[in-house]
């Protein structure tokens, strides 16, 4: 029985996708928080001690070397190389009681584009204000913003609502960043929220705006694009899929977790960064500030098309 689920462990951490999604969304629930399922190996280590239990141990190896493969480069220092752009998301939480705090130590990190979520009404001139020296042109539809280094042209809103939820529900946004290396199309999205319950992993809306959110990238004319945004979900999550299809996929297993939320304990990064016709890379967790999530970094190298030139010195 031990060395069954041991392999049975492996299977998992290998092709999560055969967990269906039919029933309580379970192989969202899965892929979310994945890199943990690791836990059930010392579990099942000690279980086959105590059961002197040699064919045990030796399935063992199975799911430490399929961990190993998938998870373990994420725990290898990742030098911070030559790149074109920094960005930082960050849900600020729109209970945040320190928003000019939490803006300063944004600005910290010297990024070129900082995307932040649940921006209240009260709170928005607070960060306008402490932003605004560093970072002269900024747009924000709803609850979500953007702040730029460089001219934005060309803002305007996204429409991710689910159909259940009430107008006047606003967390997509588009602009143009016109940067050095010529236009790149910025979004900053905030997904719906799941939940977790006796049904399983409440995701409808969520996938739904994932949907949405992944019509308007299909369509985008522009050949790079960023997007910043609390996906509320992980890269592995198979709800995300609209989303992750039509951007670029870096070689997660190189990555750092930088897991993001809670901020308290964090668990999973849900918080997202993603690139097309660009690389990511140097994924990193910056330190906590009064909201329930932790700002997520990286630096961004964009692709070099035949056209380009490079910026001036």
């Amino acid at each position: 029985m031990l060395a069954a689920l041991a392999v049975l462990t492996a299977v998992l951490l290998a092709f999560p996708s055969v967990v269906p999604n039919t029933v309580g969304r379970l192989g969202s629930l899965l892929e979310t928080f994945l890199p943990w399922l690791g836990l059930a190996v010392p579990l099942l280590l000690v279980l086959a001690l105590l059961r002197r239990s040699a064919t045990a141990l030796v399935a063992l190896v199975l799911p430490v070397a399929v961990w190993g493969q998938s998870f373990g480069g994420r725990l290898l220092p990742e030098d911070r190389g030559a790149h074109d752009l920094t960005a930082v998301q960050h849900n600020v939480s729109d209970v945040n009681t320190d928003p000019t705090g939490t803006a300063i130590a944004l600005i910290e990190a010297a990024p070129d584009f900082v995307a932040l979520e649940e921006v209240t009404p009260a709170a928005l001139p607070a960060y306008e204000k402490a932003l605004a020296s560093e970072y002269p042109h900024h747009a924000v539809e709803g609850t979500v913003g953007l702040w730029s280094r460089h001219p934005l042209s060309d803002v305007r809103r996204v429409d991710i609502k689910p159909a259940a939820i009430e107008e006047g529900w606003s967390r997509g946004m588009r602009s143009t960043a016109r940067t050095p290396w010529g236009d790149i199309a910025v979004y900053v999205a905030h997904l719906p929220s799941v939940r977790l319950g006796p049904g399983g992993l409440g995701s409808g809306l969520r996938d739904e705006s994932a949907g949405l959110l992944g019509a308007a990238l299909a369509a985008e004319k522009l050949e790079r694009v960023i997007l910043l945004g609390d996906l509320n979900s992980t890269l592995d999550d198979r709800g995300l899929a609209p989303v992750t299809s039509r951007m670029d996929r870096t070689d997660s297993t190189r990555q750092a977790f930088a897991f993001s939320w809670p901020a308290s304990f964090p668990v999973s990064r849900i918080d997202q960064i993603l690139a097309r016709s660009a690389t990511v890379s140097n994924v990193r967790t910056l330190p906590a500030t009064g909201s329930d999530h932790l700002p997520v970094a990286v630096d961004i190298t964009l692709g070099r098309g035949s056209e380009d030139a490079p910026p001036s010195p």
